[in-house]
């Protein structure tokens, strides 16, 4: 099955929910009536998002509020202080029903956190289907839909759809620049956390660390055993490095509860298909939850979270699902993962699970149970998915958490979520965020890349090759063009294909009417 794509070009002009910015907002989109996971991979390493199957991509040098991609790298990831909080909060409530009383004084992203994790994708989707998908011509799409491609029977419901597997030929390559940079910033108050600076330790740690020290000063020779020993008798606590070692995020996540715990809580990962019974069997649960969530959190009117838009947003995905002997078990595709307490849907991550990746598209949860931090919770356990997958599927290996957006302090918390990368968006290379984070200091828009004479080597290099589907034909773009007299026809084109790149434009078909 190939990916098949209608441009719809620029919109600039409306409103930003990030600036409050009326005019402030460009954006670049297509609708796709279906794409691989393969090509989504691809577009998604060039800056593309999706919202259902609006694919869009911010015009990052003319937009109010660049957003840049940014990715996690899981195999590599220590939960931080206040990450170590929210997972013993979930465990102390699972085990005795314990409910935390407000937010500690040292956890202020706590209460920004849980609404910026859940909001991100919400402000984003919800302004891009209001002012994008609505300009869509229904009679377009029911023309296209009703169009022969080679065999392909008409479309039922584009969400129940099925496809055998397609292996995955082509490892993208990290992109790191050779040359990386430290750098010491202090943000400005009430910016958030100093990224470039370690973790802050223990006072407990940091006395014993004088301590050592100050024996091995006065006796270099030994007395450094005799202190060793002292603390921590071998005979009891053999290696004291090992017994030192920091809880893995699996071990905080998964620690035992007592068999008498006071509640149970079960992660279950649902394809997103109404011909999957799980799926179809929790739909009414799963979409009663979304409506109180962004009634609640979102204060949207009920005329806005209604089944059709539920299922719009949500539940319908241009993700063909795919399997592959070197795949992940649960295959690739659009997931609903689902938060079951005690018998009830408490929350709903949705998430692309893709050839290199884990993408985070959005989360609902049910705000009742907001003291749990849901927003973190939910990101902490698709971070360990990641990394479970990645123990059958090597190549996936990354987590990406949608935009991060420097101008905007309610969505800088992205950074704390270590090591973290974002997106060049001039020659899509992958940057660690650390060595960016002075450039947006003075400017909004940056290019990350620090290499001046370094291009995008993914680049349209020959847009006669890009593949047209038209009158129910494939052709070439070269042939295409010569029955066009349209100027404005080729500008479109060559547009499209510089967004999505050399590989995409070859392999996705580009409708045209």
């Amino acid at each position: 099955m190939a990916s098949a794509v209608e441009y719809k070009g620029l919109k600039a002009g409306y409103h930003c929910g990030y600036c409050d910015s009326k005019e402030g907002k460009a954006s670049c989109g297509m609708w796709a009536h279906s794409m691989t996971v393969r090509d989504y991979q691809d577009l998604i390493d060039r800056g593309w998002r999706r919202s259902g199957k609006y694919v869009y991509k911010p015009v990052m040098n003319q937009t109010c509020c660049p957003q840049y991609t940014i990715r996690c790298r899981p195999l590599h990831f220590q939960p931080s202080k206040s990450h170590k909080k929210v997972l013993k909060k979930m465990l102390k409530f699972l085990a005795k029903g314990e409910i935390s009383k407000g937010n500690c004084e040292d956890e202020p992203m706590d209460s920004t956190m849980d609404d910026a994790v859940a909001g991100d994708f919400a402000l984003i989707n919800k302004l891009d289907i209001r002012c994008d998908l609505k300009t869509l011509s229904d009679d377009l799409k029911e023309s296209f839909e009703s169009e022969d491609m080679k065999g392909k029977n008409s479309k039922k419901d584009e969400s129940s759809e099925l496809i055998q597997s397609q292996d995955v030929e082509q490892k993208l390559g990290s992109g790191e620049p050779s040359h990386l940079v430290k750098v010491h910033t202090v943000p400005k108050p009430g910016k958030g956390a100093d990224l470039s600076k370690p973790p802050c330790r223990k006072a407990k740690e940091i006395r014993k660390e004088r301590k050592r020290l100050k024996l091995m000063q006065q006796n270099p020779a030994g007395e450094l055993e005799g202190f060793q020993a002292q603390s921590q008798p071998p005979s009891l606590f053999p290696p004291k490095a090992k017994s030192n070692q920091p809880k893995s995020l699996e071990d905080l996540i998964l620690e035992s509860l007592p068999e008498d715990a006071s509640h149970k809580l079960e992660v279950r990962l649902v394809p997103v298909s109404f011909e999957d019974p799980e799926f179809k069997s929790s739909f009414s649960q799963s979409f009663s939850l979304y409506v109180k969530y962004q009634m609640a959190i979102h204060q949207d009117p009920p005329d806005e979270c209604g089944k059709t838009e539920f299922t719009r947003f949500l539940c319908s995905s241009p993700l063909e699902a795919e399997n592959s002997h070197n795949g992940p078990d649960c295959g690739y595709g659009s997931f609903h993962q689902q938060y079951w307490l005690d018998g009830k849907i408490i929350a709903v991550g949705v998430i692309d699970i893709l050839p290199y990746c884990v993408s985070s598209v959005y989360l609902y949860y049910d705000p009742d149970y907001s003291f749990l931090s849901l927003g973190v919770y939910s990101a902490l356990r698709e971070i360990a998915f990641t990394r479970q997958l990645h123990e059958k599927a090597s190549q996936l290996s990354y987590y990406y958490m949608g935009f991060y957006i420097h101008s905007c302090p309610k969505m800088k918390y992205k950074g704390q979520y270590r090591p973290s990368d974002l997106l060049c968006p001039e020659t899509y290379v992958w940057v660690p965020i650390e060595q960016c984070l002075p450039s947006l200091e003075n400017s909004k828009y940056c290019r990350f890349n620090q290499d001046p004479e370094a291009v995008d080597e993914g680049r349209c290099k020959e847009p006669d090759r890009l593949q047209v589907f038209h009158k129910k034909a494939i052709m070439p773009y070269g042939v295409y063009k010569k029955h066009q007299k349209d100027p404005s026809e080729e500008a479109s084109v060559l547009q499209y294909a510089s967004l999505v790149g050399q590989a995409c434009s070859e392999r996705m078909l580009l409708f045209r009417n």
